[in-house]
Protein backbone atom coordinates (compact mmCIF):
# COMPACT_ATOMS: atom_id res chain seq x y z
CA UNK A 1 0.00 0.00 0.00
CA UNK A 2 1.66 3.38 -0.96
CA UNK A 3 2.08 6.55 1.41
CA UNK A 4 -0.37 9.03 0.56
CA UNK A 5 0.68 12.36 -0.43
CA UNK A 6 1.14 15.21 1.91
CA UNK A 7 -0.88 17.78 -0.43
CA UNK A 8 -3.61 15.23 -0.66
CA UNK A 9 -6.69 17.82 -0.81
CA UNK A 10 -8.70 17.99 2.05
CA UNK A 11 -12.17 17.29 -0.17
CA UNK A 12 -10.45 13.23 -0.19
CA UNK A 13 -10.63 13.35 3.60
CA UNK A 14 -12.64 10.25 4.47
CA UNK A 15 -15.62 10.31 7.26
CA UNK A 16 -17.32 7.73 8.73
CA UNK A 17 -20.66 6.63 8.38
CA UNK A 18 -22.02 9.07 11.38
CA UNK A 19 -20.18 12.05 9.23
CA UNK A 20 -16.78 12.27 11.33
CA UNK A 21 -13.27 12.55 9.88
CA UNK A 22 -11.84 8.84 10.34
CA UNK A 23 -8.47 8.58 12.02
CA UNK A 24 -6.99 7.12 8.86
CA UNK A 25 -7.17 10.09 6.53
CA UNK A 26 -5.84 12.53 9.71
CA UNK A 27 -2.85 10.46 10.02
CA UNK A 28 -2.58 9.61 6.24
CA UNK A 29 -1.46 13.42 6.24
CA UNK A 30 1.06 12.99 8.46
CA UNK A 31 2.92 9.73 7.82
CA UNK A 32 5.95 9.54 5.74
CA UNK A 33 6.93 5.79 4.16
CA UNK A 34 8.29 3.74 5.82
CA UNK A 35 6.07 4.40 9.24
CA UNK A 36 2.97 2.50 8.53
CA UNK A 37 3.68 -1.01 6.80
CA UNK A 38 0.59 -2.86 6.29
CA UNK A 39 1.14 -6.57 6.93
CA UNK A 40 -1.26 -8.66 7.75
CA UNK A 41 -3.76 -5.77 8.11
CA UNK A 42 -1.85 -4.25 10.82
CA UNK A 43 0.81 -1.97 11.36
CA UNK A 44 3.52 -1.10 13.71
CA UNK A 45 5.05 2.31 13.12
CA UNK A 46 9.56 1.96 13.22
CA UNK A 47 9.12 4.37 16.78
CA UNK A 48 7.27 1.75 18.09
CA UNK A 49 3.66 2.91 18.31
CA UNK A 50 0.86 1.31 19.18
CA UNK A 51 -0.32 -1.49 16.60
CA UNK A 52 -2.65 -0.09 13.71
CA UNK A 53 -4.61 -1.13 11.24
CA UNK A 54 -4.34 -0.59 7.05
CA UNK A 55 -6.49 2.58 7.96
CA UNK A 56 -3.80 3.76 10.05
CA UNK A 57 -6.28 3.11 12.94
CA UNK A 58 -5.68 2.31 16.34
CA UNK A 59 -6.31 -1.56 16.61
CA UNK A 60 -9.58 -0.81 19.21
CA UNK A 61 -11.17 2.47 16.73
CA UNK A 62 -11.37 -0.42 13.96
CA UNK A 63 -13.59 -0.03 10.76
CA UNK A 64 -14.38 -2.79 8.65
CA UNK A 65 -12.80 -1.81 4.85
CA UNK A 66 -16.74 -2.42 3.97
CA UNK A 67 -17.41 1.18 5.64
CA UNK A 68 -14.60 2.79 4.59
CA UNK A 69 -15.71 1.88 0.53
CA UNK A 70 -19.21 3.07 1.51
CA UNK A 71 -17.82 6.35 3.30
CA UNK A 72 -15.02 6.90 -0.63
CA UNK A 73 -18.23 6.29 -2.11
CA UNK A 74 -20.51 9.24 -0.32
CA UNK A 75 -17.97 11.01 -1.08
CA UNK A 76 -17.57 10.55 -5.25
CA UNK A 77 -21.31 11.03 -4.83
CA UNK A 78 -21.37 14.10 -3.37
CA UNK A 79 -18.61 15.64 -5.46
CA UNK A 80 -21.02 14.81 -8.43
CA UNK A 81 -23.88 15.94 -7.17
CA UNK A 82 -22.58 19.26 -6.63
CA UNK A 83 -20.90 20.11 -10.10
CA UNK A 84 -23.67 19.30 -12.32
CA UNK A 85 -24.74 22.91 -12.95
CA UNK A 86 -24.01 24.15 -16.58
CA UNK A 87 -24.12 28.19 -17.35
CA UNK A 88 -27.73 27.87 -18.69
CA UNK A 89 -28.33 26.56 -15.41
CA UNK A 90 -26.81 29.11 -13.64
CA UNK A 91 -28.23 31.79 -15.31
CA UNK A 92 -31.51 30.31 -14.21
CA UNK A 93 -30.30 30.06 -10.57
CA UNK A 94 -29.27 33.84 -11.52
CA UNK A 95 -32.70 34.90 -12.65
CA UNK A 96 -34.77 33.30 -9.56
CA UNK A 97 -32.33 34.98 -6.94
CA UNK A 98 -32.20 38.48 -8.87
CA UNK A 99 -35.60 39.48 -10.40
CA UNK A 100 -38.72 39.09 -8.15
CA UNK A 101 -41.38 41.06 -6.91
CA UNK A 102 -39.11 43.67 -6.58
CA UNK A 103 -38.85 44.53 -10.28
CA UNK A 104 -42.39 45.87 -9.50
CA UNK A 105 -41.23 48.24 -6.96
CA UNK A 106 -39.33 50.31 -9.73
CA UNK A 107 -42.20 52.36 -11.07
CA UNK A 108 -42.15 53.84 -7.97
CA UNK A 109 -38.56 54.57 -8.28
CA UNK A 110 -39.13 55.82 -11.58
CA UNK A 111 -42.20 58.41 -10.39
CA UNK A 112 -39.58 59.66 -7.47
CA UNK A 113 -36.84 60.46 -10.03
CA UNK A 114 -38.46 61.05 -13.04
CA UNK A 115 -38.36 58.96 -16.61
CA UNK A 116 -35.11 60.10 -17.56
CA UNK A 117 -33.32 59.62 -13.99
CA UNK A 118 -35.07 56.89 -13.52
CA UNK A 119 -34.03 55.17 -17.01
CA UNK A 120 -30.94 56.08 -17.17
CA UNK A 121 -30.02 54.35 -13.53
CA UNK A 122 -31.55 51.68 -14.56
CA UNK A 123 -29.42 51.06 -17.32
CA UNK A 124 -26.79 52.42 -15.86
CA UNK A 125 -26.47 50.26 -12.96
CA UNK A 126 -27.61 47.10 -15.10
CA UNK A 127 -24.50 47.33 -17.08
CA UNK A 128 -22.09 48.11 -13.65
CA UNK A 129 -23.62 45.19 -12.32
CA UNK A 130 -22.70 42.64 -15.46
CA UNK A 131 -19.21 44.26 -15.19
CA UNK A 132 -18.70 43.44 -11.05
CA UNK A 133 -20.37 40.23 -11.44
CA UNK A 134 -17.53 39.71 -14.31
CA UNK A 135 -15.18 40.44 -11.72
CA UNK A 136 -16.32 38.25 -9.40
CA UNK A 137 -16.06 35.71 -11.59
CA UNK A 138 -12.79 35.90 -12.38
CA UNK A 139 -12.01 35.84 -8.47
CA UNK A 140 -13.55 32.46 -8.64
CA UNK A 141 -11.66 31.48 -11.90
CA UNK A 142 -7.93 32.13 -10.09
CA UNK A 143 -9.14 31.20 -6.80
CA UNK A 144 -11.14 28.13 -7.15
CA UNK A 145 -11.63 27.44 -3.41
CA UNK A 146 -13.82 30.44 -3.21
CA UNK A 147 -16.98 29.07 -2.20
CA UNK A 148 -18.68 31.97 -1.12
CA UNK A 149 -18.87 35.88 -0.45
CA UNK A 150 -17.09 35.68 2.93
CA UNK A 151 -14.13 33.33 1.36
CA UNK A 152 -13.26 36.26 -1.32
CA UNK A 153 -13.67 38.55 2.74
CA UNK A 154 -11.02 36.51 3.61
CA UNK A 155 -8.78 37.01 0.49
CA UNK A 156 -8.86 41.02 0.81
CA UNK A 157 -8.50 41.30 4.41
CA UNK A 158 -7.85 37.79 6.28
CA UNK A 159 -10.05 36.24 9.06
CA UNK A 160 -11.34 39.85 10.09
CA UNK A 161 -12.66 39.96 6.23
CA UNK A 162 -13.91 36.61 6.55
CA UNK A 163 -15.85 37.20 9.50
CA UNK A 164 -17.08 40.49 8.65
CA UNK A 165 -18.08 39.65 5.42
CA UNK A 166 -19.64 36.28 6.58
CA UNK A 167 -22.18 37.99 8.54
CA UNK A 168 -23.32 40.32 6.18
CA UNK A 169 -23.55 37.85 3.91
CA UNK A 170 -26.06 35.56 5.95
CA UNK A 171 -27.87 38.31 7.57
CA UNK A 172 -28.60 39.83 4.11
CA UNK A 173 -29.73 36.75 3.15
CA UNK A 174 -32.38 35.48 5.79
CA UNK A 175 -33.83 39.20 5.61
CA UNK A 176 -34.28 38.45 2.57
CA UNK A 177 -35.80 35.20 3.07
CA UNK A 178 -37.88 37.31 5.53
CA UNK A 179 -39.08 39.46 2.85
CA UNK A 180 -40.19 37.17 1.05
CA UNK A 181 -42.41 35.35 3.82
CA UNK A 182 -43.69 38.91 4.24
CA UNK A 183 -44.84 39.29 0.41
CA UNK A 184 -46.49 35.69 0.58
CA UNK A 185 -48.60 36.96 3.26
CA UNK A 186 -49.40 40.22 1.51
CA UNK A 187 -50.02 38.31 -1.85
CA UNK A 188 -52.54 35.64 0.27
CA UNK A 189 -54.13 38.63 2.14
CA UNK A 190 -54.65 40.53 -1.25
CA UNK A 191 -56.16 37.25 -3.22
CA UNK A 192 -58.49 36.07 -0.35
CA UNK A 193 -59.34 40.05 0.70
CA UNK A 194 -58.03 39.52 3.84
CA UNK A 195 -59.75 36.55 4.86
CA UNK A 196 -58.10 35.31 8.06
CA UNK A 197 -55.20 36.70 10.38
CA UNK A 198 -52.16 38.04 8.52
CA UNK A 199 -49.89 36.10 11.01
CA UNK A 200 -51.29 32.91 10.11
CA UNK A 201 -50.56 33.62 6.21
CA UNK A 202 -47.30 34.55 7.21
CA UNK A 203 -46.51 31.33 9.04
CA UNK A 204 -48.08 29.39 5.83
CA UNK A 205 -45.61 31.52 3.16
CA UNK A 206 -42.81 30.28 6.04
CA UNK A 207 -43.61 26.90 5.94
CA UNK A 208 -43.69 27.26 2.00
CA UNK A 209 -40.55 28.71 1.49
CA UNK A 210 -39.26 25.98 4.17
CA UNK A 211 -40.50 23.22 1.69
CA UNK A 212 -39.02 24.46 -1.55
CA UNK A 213 -35.56 25.05 0.04
CA UNK A 214 -35.53 21.53 1.26
CA UNK A 215 -32.98 20.11 -2.73
CA UNK A 216 -29.91 21.14 -1.47
CA UNK A 217 -28.23 21.92 -5.12
CA UNK A 218 -28.78 24.22 -6.92
CA UNK A 219 -29.01 22.70 -10.26
CA UNK A 220 -31.89 21.06 -8.67
CA UNK A 221 -33.45 23.93 -7.60
CA UNK A 222 -32.89 25.72 -11.30
CA UNK A 223 -35.82 23.32 -12.38
CA UNK A 224 -38.27 25.20 -10.63
CA UNK A 225 -36.73 28.56 -12.11
CA UNK A 226 -38.14 28.12 -15.61
CA UNK A 227 -41.26 28.37 -13.25
CA UNK A 228 -40.16 31.16 -11.42
CA UNK A 229 -38.88 33.15 -14.16
CA UNK A 230 -42.31 32.64 -16.23
CA UNK A 231 -44.46 33.55 -13.18
CA UNK A 232 -42.32 37.07 -12.82
CA UNK A 233 -43.26 37.55 -16.50
CA UNK A 234 -46.51 36.60 -16.72
CA UNK A 235 -47.14 38.54 -13.25
CA UNK A 236 -45.43 42.33 -15.00
CA UNK A 237 -47.35 41.23 -18.23
CA UNK A 238 -50.64 41.81 -16.40
CA UNK A 239 -49.43 44.98 -14.31
CA UNK A 240 -48.05 46.85 -17.82
CA UNK A 241 -51.62 45.64 -19.58
CA UNK A 242 -53.89 46.10 -16.62
CA UNK A 243 -52.28 49.91 -15.76
CA UNK A 244 -51.88 50.70 -19.93
CA UNK A 245 -56.18 49.59 -20.24
CA UNK A 246 -57.01 51.92 -16.58
CA UNK A 247 -54.98 54.57 -18.47
CA UNK A 248 -56.59 54.31 -22.00
CA UNK A 249 -59.80 54.34 -20.86
CA UNK A 250 -60.07 57.12 -18.45
CA UNK A 251 -60.87 60.83 -19.31
CA UNK A 252 -58.03 62.14 -21.85
CA UNK A 253 -56.26 58.78 -21.86
CA UNK A 254 -52.40 58.31 -21.85
CA UNK A 255 -52.50 62.26 -21.55
CA UNK A 256 -53.86 62.80 -18.55
CA UNK A 257 -52.10 60.76 -16.93
CA UNK A 258 -49.66 62.99 -14.90
CA UNK A 259 -46.23 61.44 -14.97
CA UNK A 260 -42.77 63.25 -15.82
CA UNK A 261 -39.17 63.39 -17.34
CA UNK A 262 -37.76 64.98 -14.41
CA UNK A 263 -38.09 64.51 -10.71
CA UNK A 264 -41.37 65.03 -9.34
CA UNK A 265 -42.16 68.11 -6.79
CA UNK A 266 -40.93 68.49 -3.37
CA UNK A 267 -38.55 65.73 -4.11
CA UNK A 268 -36.26 65.63 -0.77
CA UNK A 269 -32.74 63.87 -0.74
CA UNK A 270 -33.61 60.99 1.03
CA UNK A 271 -36.75 60.37 -1.42
CA UNK A 272 -34.47 60.49 -4.45
CA UNK A 273 -31.88 58.65 -2.49
CA UNK A 274 -34.65 55.25 -1.22
CA UNK A 275 -34.79 55.39 -4.92
CA UNK A 276 -31.59 54.96 -6.17
CA UNK A 277 -31.12 52.26 -3.64
CA UNK A 278 -34.27 50.37 -4.64
CA UNK A 279 -32.67 50.02 -8.06
CA UNK A 280 -29.36 49.64 -6.99
CA UNK A 281 -31.10 46.99 -4.75
CA UNK A 282 -32.86 45.18 -8.06
CA UNK A 283 -29.20 44.54 -9.41
CA UNK A 284 -27.89 42.24 -6.14
CA UNK A 285 -27.52 39.16 -8.23
CA UNK A 286 -23.62 39.73 -7.08
CA UNK A 287 -24.42 38.27 -3.74
CA UNK A 288 -24.59 34.50 -4.54
CA UNK A 289 -22.75 34.08 -7.35
CA UNK A 290 -19.43 32.87 -5.21
CA UNK A 291 -22.05 30.34 -4.01
CA UNK A 292 -23.69 29.59 -8.11
CA UNK A 293 -20.35 29.18 -9.53
CA UNK A 294 -18.80 26.70 -7.23
CA UNK A 295 -21.43 24.01 -8.40
CA UNK A 296 -20.60 24.63 -11.93
CA UNK A 297 -18.90 21.66 -13.67
CA UNK A 298 -16.77 24.51 -16.46
CA UNK A 299 -16.74 27.96 -14.12
CA UNK A 300 -15.29 29.28 -16.98
CA UNK A 301 -18.68 29.56 -18.83
CA UNK A 302 -20.08 31.93 -16.35
CA UNK A 303 -19.69 34.47 -18.59
CA UNK A 304 -22.22 33.80 -20.69
CA UNK A 305 -24.59 33.94 -17.69
CA UNK A 306 -23.42 36.72 -16.62
CA UNK A 307 -24.25 38.90 -19.80
CA UNK A 308 -27.93 37.04 -20.36
CA UNK A 309 -29.06 37.66 -17.31
CA UNK A 310 -28.08 41.35 -17.05
CA UNK A 311 -29.63 42.05 -20.65
CA UNK A 312 -32.35 40.40 -19.41
CA UNK A 313 -32.71 42.34 -16.07
CA UNK A 314 -31.69 45.54 -17.54
CA UNK A 315 -34.67 45.12 -20.11
CA UNK A 316 -37.24 43.94 -17.55
CA UNK A 317 -37.06 46.59 -15.10
CA UNK A 318 -36.20 49.55 -17.65
CA UNK A 319 -39.79 48.75 -19.46
CA UNK A 320 -41.34 47.92 -16.20
CA UNK A 321 -40.11 51.15 -14.51
CA UNK A 322 -40.93 53.32 -17.41
CA UNK A 323 -44.53 51.62 -19.22
CA UNK A 324 -46.20 51.28 -15.69
CA UNK A 325 -45.14 54.92 -14.77
CA UNK A 326 -46.07 56.44 -17.88
CA UNK A 327 -49.64 54.30 -17.32
CA UNK A 328 -49.96 55.12 -13.93
CA UNK A 329 -48.33 58.48 -12.97
CA UNK A 330 -46.58 59.66 -9.78
CA UNK A 331 -49.10 57.99 -7.45
CA UNK A 332 -47.95 54.41 -8.95
CA UNK A 333 -48.15 51.92 -5.79
CA UNK A 334 -45.41 49.55 -4.50
CA UNK A 335 -45.98 46.55 -5.57
CA UNK A 336 -47.18 48.20 -8.87
CA UNK A 337 -49.37 45.65 -9.83
CA UNK A 338 -51.42 47.14 -6.89
CA UNK A 339 -51.78 50.16 -8.89
CA UNK A 340 -53.54 47.35 -11.23
CA UNK A 341 -57.56 47.70 -10.21
CA UNK A 342 -58.81 45.26 -7.58
CA UNK A 343 -59.43 42.24 -9.74
CA UNK A 344 -56.50 42.38 -12.26
CA UNK A 345 -53.86 42.68 -8.92
CA UNK A 346 -55.52 39.28 -7.30
CA UNK A 347 -54.83 37.59 -11.09
CA UNK A 348 -51.56 39.23 -10.77
CA UNK A 349 -50.94 38.16 -7.23
CA UNK A 350 -51.80 34.55 -7.81
CA UNK A 351 -49.29 34.28 -10.67
CA UNK A 352 -46.78 35.99 -8.86
CA UNK A 353 -47.01 32.97 -5.78
CA UNK A 354 -44.25 31.01 -7.64
CA UNK A 355 -42.06 33.82 -7.82
CA UNK A 356 -42.44 34.77 -4.20
CA UNK A 357 -41.29 31.43 -2.90
CA UNK A 358 -38.78 30.03 -5.24
CA UNK A 359 -36.75 33.10 -5.22
CA UNK A 360 -37.42 33.89 -1.46
CA UNK A 361 -36.35 29.74 -0.84
CA UNK A 362 -32.99 30.13 -3.09
CA UNK A 363 -31.82 32.90 -0.45
CA UNK A 364 -32.46 29.99 2.29
CA UNK A 365 -30.57 27.50 -0.26
CA UNK A 366 -27.58 29.67 -0.13
CA UNK A 367 -27.34 30.71 3.48
CA UNK A 368 -27.78 27.04 4.62
CA UNK A 369 -25.19 25.80 2.42
CA UNK A 370 -22.52 28.11 3.49
CA UNK A 371 -23.25 27.40 7.02
CA UNK A 372 -23.70 23.93 6.28
CA UNK A 373 -20.12 23.67 4.38
CA UNK A 374 -18.53 25.63 6.93
CA UNK A 375 -19.60 23.56 10.28
CA UNK A 376 -19.07 19.99 8.68
CA UNK A 377 -16.26 20.95 5.97
CA UNK A 378 -14.06 18.28 6.82
CA UNK A 379 -16.92 16.03 7.10
CA UNK A 380 -19.25 13.49 4.67
CA UNK A 381 -22.39 15.35 6.39
CA UNK A 382 -21.22 18.56 3.80
CA UNK A 383 -22.60 16.50 1.09
CA UNK A 384 -26.19 16.48 2.37
CA UNK A 385 -26.52 12.23 0.88
CA UNK A 386 -26.13 10.55 4.51
CA UNK A 387 -28.76 9.65 6.91
CA UNK A 388 -26.93 12.90 9.69
CA UNK A 389 -26.19 15.13 6.12
CA UNK A 390 -30.19 15.14 5.65
CA UNK A 391 -30.94 15.74 9.07
CA UNK A 392 -28.62 18.71 10.17
CA UNK A 393 -29.63 20.04 6.77
CA UNK A 394 -33.22 20.06 7.30
CA UNK A 395 -32.55 21.35 10.86
CA UNK A 396 -30.71 23.89 9.49
CA UNK A 397 -33.06 25.35 6.63
CA UNK A 398 -35.53 25.16 9.41
CA UNK A 399 -34.00 27.15 12.20
CA UNK A 400 -32.89 29.77 9.29
CA UNK A 401 -36.82 29.60 7.87
CA UNK A 402 -37.85 30.43 11.53
CA UNK A 403 -35.65 33.31 12.48
CA UNK A 404 -36.32 35.10 8.78
CA UNK A 405 -40.16 34.84 9.79
CA UNK A 406 -39.93 35.74 13.70
CA UNK A 407 -37.72 39.17 12.33
CA UNK A 408 -40.27 39.72 9.69
CA UNK A 409 -43.27 39.29 12.49
CA UNK A 410 -40.79 41.15 15.24
CA UNK A 411 -40.10 44.54 13.49
CA UNK A 412 -42.99 46.43 12.50
CA UNK A 413 -40.97 48.61 9.67
CA UNK A 414 -39.47 45.12 8.43
CA UNK A 415 -39.40 46.80 4.62
CA UNK A 416 -37.75 49.72 5.74
CA UNK A 417 -35.29 47.78 7.96
CA UNK A 418 -34.23 45.61 4.74
CA UNK A 419 -33.89 48.97 2.68
CA UNK A 420 -31.67 49.22 5.36
CA UNK A 421 -29.31 46.81 4.99
CA UNK A 422 -29.85 46.68 1.48
CA UNK A 423 -28.22 50.35 1.68
CA UNK A 424 -25.33 48.70 4.32
CA UNK A 425 -24.41 45.36 2.49
CA UNK A 426 -25.57 45.65 -1.31
CA UNK A 427 -23.42 48.64 -1.80
CA UNK A 428 -20.25 46.47 -0.51
CA UNK A 429 -21.72 42.90 -2.70
CA UNK A 430 -22.34 44.82 -5.53
CA UNK A 431 -20.27 47.84 -6.05
CA UNK A 432 -17.49 48.45 -3.57
CA UNK A 433 -15.88 44.73 -2.70
CA UNK A 434 -15.92 43.80 -6.74
CA UNK A 435 -13.76 46.82 -7.15
CA UNK A 436 -11.39 45.83 -4.31
CA UNK A 437 -11.16 42.97 -5.66
CA UNK A 438 -9.81 44.05 -8.88
CA UNK A 439 -7.26 46.28 -7.55
CA UNK A 440 -6.19 43.93 -4.68
CA UNK A 441 -6.67 40.34 -6.32
CA UNK A 442 -6.80 41.04 -10.33
CA UNK A 443 -4.95 43.86 -11.34
CA UNK A 444 -1.54 42.92 -12.50
CA UNK A 445 1.35 45.53 -12.27
CA UNK A 446 0.44 48.88 -11.43
CA UNK A 447 -2.67 50.59 -11.94
CA UNK A 448 -0.53 53.76 -14.00
CA UNK A 449 0.03 51.26 -16.53
CA UNK A 450 -0.91 52.22 -20.03
CA UNK A 451 -2.95 48.51 -20.10
CA UNK A 452 -5.06 49.30 -16.39
CA UNK A 453 -5.24 52.58 -16.31
CA UNK A 454 -9.29 52.68 -17.91
CA UNK A 455 -10.12 49.84 -15.73
CA UNK A 456 -8.32 51.70 -12.76
CA UNK A 457 -10.39 54.82 -13.47
CA UNK A 458 -13.70 52.44 -13.46
CA UNK A 459 -13.28 50.37 -10.86
CA UNK A 460 -12.62 53.60 -9.53
CA UNK A 461 -15.70 55.06 -10.14
CA UNK A 462 -17.56 51.83 -8.89
CA UNK A 463 -15.82 51.95 -5.67
CA UNK A 464 -17.08 55.52 -5.15
CA UNK A 465 -20.88 54.41 -6.10
CA UNK A 466 -20.63 51.58 -3.76
CA UNK A 467 -19.43 54.33 -0.83
CA UNK A 468 -22.06 56.48 -2.00
CA UNK A 469 -24.79 54.30 -1.46
CA UNK A 470 -23.65 52.93 1.42
CA UNK A 471 -23.28 56.43 3.19
CA UNK A 472 -26.59 58.27 1.47
CA UNK A 473 -28.36 55.16 1.40
CA UNK A 474 -28.43 54.60 4.97
CA UNK A 475 -29.09 57.85 5.57
CA UNK A 476 -32.30 57.97 3.80
CA UNK A 477 -32.93 54.59 4.90
CA UNK A 478 -32.38 55.61 8.64
CA UNK A 479 -34.78 58.67 7.89
CA UNK A 480 -37.51 56.92 6.69
CA UNK A 481 -37.59 54.38 9.47
CA UNK A 482 -37.90 57.51 11.48
CA UNK A 483 -40.62 59.23 9.76
CA UNK A 484 -42.64 55.90 9.79
CA UNK A 485 -41.65 55.46 13.59
CA UNK A 486 -42.98 58.90 13.69
CA UNK A 487 -46.45 59.16 11.62
CA UNK A 488 -47.98 55.80 13.30
CA UNK A 489 -47.65 54.00 9.68
CA UNK A 490 -45.96 50.76 11.39
CA UNK A 491 -48.11 47.97 12.45
CA UNK A 492 -47.30 45.85 15.33
CA UNK A 493 -45.22 42.85 16.00
CA UNK A 494 -47.08 40.10 15.80
CA UNK A 495 -50.39 40.92 14.77
CA UNK A 496 -53.38 40.23 12.88
CA UNK A 497 -53.62 43.60 11.26
CA UNK A 498 -53.32 43.43 7.34
CA UNK A 499 -50.19 44.09 6.04
CA UNK A 500 -50.35 47.79 3.91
Amino acid sequence: MSSTPASMNARDLSPTRDGSTSEKDRLDHGVTAGEVEPKGGDSISSSGAPRQTIFGEKKEQHRSEEDYMYEKQKISEGDHKFHKLGWIKLTVCLIVEAIALGSLSLPSAFATLGMVAGTLLSVGMGLIAIYTSYVVGQVKIKFPHVSHYADAGRLLFGRFGYEVVSVMFVLQLVLLVGSHCLTGAIAFLNITDNAICSLVFALISAIILYLIAIPPTFSELAILGYIDFASIIIAIGITIIGTGVQAGSQAGGLSAVNWSAWPKEGVTFADAWLAITNIAFAYSFAVCQFSFMDEMHTPKDYVKSIWALGIIEIFIYTVTGALVYAFVGVDVKSPALLSAGTTLSKVAFGIALPVIFISGSINTTVAARYIHGRVFKNSVIRYVNTKMGWLTWLVLIFIITLIAWIISEAIPFFSALLGLMSALFISGFTFYLPSLMWFMLIKEGSWRSKHNLTLSFANGATFVIGIAILGCGTYASVKDIINQNNSGDVRGSFTCAPIA
